[in-house]
């Protein structure tokens, strides 16, 4: 079938990515030489899909010059502090159709995107081993049969996932009917989809590793792009080493710090004085 449109996902505040989330949307991080966001909408125009929605929410307003240049519609999502994505999901009900949903911090290393698609998929890497990513078990017909958070040698989620019409209508169905409950504020959608996968069929699309990646930190993005070691970009990390007397690169396992709601208050960090904590 035909895919209709992209949604992106661009909400979130991306903690874990602190500091540098704090000064820019990650979403917007140069990643070897391009913006993370910009490289997912080129791909998906590369491969035909041209109606592509962006849902912000932390920091919408630095995502305004992507409708004039890269000519992405925008939708906000103003519950994005209080709920989990599956908010970002509703805000875009009105467009959800023959959809590609995708997350605005994974890079593709190759396209992976396709102006035709057969069926409703997730696509997924193989763990040799333990992993605590969402792992997958499949049916002889390639459906995803169980959901598990945690596994070992397994397919886990990892990446983009398109939506078939029936299963965008069935989604969202289930999403109205349990909104308003507690549980669903904080869950994942992919929550909502494990918990009912007798009606919301989908399949694995299997990905060689090395294809598809995401960054949660500042350690695993200068793993992929070392140009971040001595220079992580931001002026905050700067200002810090310059004060401690430390380089950028000696400044690891960041952790954000939060105050009794969702906003950070700061941020915790190793280097070679020790364990340190900035709080603002």
């Amino acid at each position: 079938m035909r895919v209709d449109n992209a949604v992106i996902m661009a909400a979130g505040t991306s903690s874990r990515f602190a500091p540098l989330s704090y000064e820019k949307h990650k979403a917007l991080t140069v990643v070897k030489g391009e913006v993370l966001i910009e490289r997912q909408i080129r791909q998906l125009h590369e491969a035909g899909i041209k109606d592509v929605y962006i849902v912000t929410g932390y920091k919408a307003e630095q995502f305004g010059y992507l409708a004039s240049e890269h000519n992405v519609k925008l939708i906000h999502n103003s519950e994005y502090l209080t709920r989990n994505n599956n908010g970002s999901i509703r805000a875009a009900r009105e467009v959800l159709n023959n959809s590609y949903i995708c997350s605005s911090d994974n890079y593709f290393n190759i396209n992976p995107f396709e102006q035709d698609v057969d069926d409703s998929y997730y696509a997924a890497e193989y763990s040799d081993g333990p992993t605590d990513e969402w792992c997958l078990e499949e049916d002889g017909s390639g459906y995803i049969r169980k959901v598990t958070v945690g596994g070992r040698d397994s397919w886990y989620m990892m990446g983009h996932t398109f939506w078939r019409e029936d299963f965008s209508a069935e989604f969202l169905r289930i999403l109205d009917e349990t909104y308003d409950t507690p549980a669903t504020r904080d869950n994942l959608w992919e929550k909502l989809f494990a918990d009912h996968l007798d009606v919301l069929r989908m399949k694995i699309r299997k990905y060689d590793p090395g294809v598809i990646f995401e960054f949660d930190t500042l350690d695993e993005l200068r793993r992929f792009d070392d140009s971040y070691v001595e220079d992580s970009r931001s002026e905050i990390l700067r200002r810090t080493a310059d004060e401690l007397g430390i380089k950028q690169s000696e400044i690891v396992n960041i952790n954000v710090i939060k105050s009794g709601s969702a906003e950070a208050s700061g941020f915790e960090f190793d280097c070679p004085l020790g364990h340190r904590q900035i709080l603002y």
